[in-house]
């Protein structure tokens, strides 16, 4: 059982990240294979050790491919930067993902559409 002022360290973490990581990607990295990405979610692990970073990527399948990339390269300046914004000793591990999820309630959405015109 987590007791409950770890849990909301943690949340309050991870929104600190999200925060902070949206504003490195929009505004410092200057590679040409990050488009247009913002940061939808970030989960931290129980341990605090690791986080997946869940980024929505406008545009298509080629492109957010080319944003992932972007993004793995430049995951040591963004911990490096982590650490100096929010004083960690120990920044977390950042995995970054593609969040697929709006695609998919699009979708669900669109079948819904079809289904009450029937």
């Amino acid at each position: 059982m987590e007791k409950r002022g770890q849990k909301y360290h943690r949340e309050r973490l991870a929104e600190a990240l999200r925060e902070e990581i949206e504003t490195i990607i929009e505004g410092e990295l200057a590679d040409p294979r990050i488009g247009l990405a913002s940061v939808n979610s970030v989960a931290l692990a129980d341990d605090s050790r690791s986080a997946r970073i869940f980024v929505v990527v406008e545009g298509d399948e080629a492109e957010a491919d080319l944003t992932l990339q972007g993004l793995l390269a430049a995951v040591g300046y963004v911990r490096r930067e982590i650490a100096e914004r929010l004083h960690l000793r120990r920044p977390p591990e950042l995995f970054f993902q593609v969040d697929r999820s709006g695609q998919a309630t699009a979708r669900v959405e669109e079948l819904l559409k079809r289904t009450k015109k029937k």
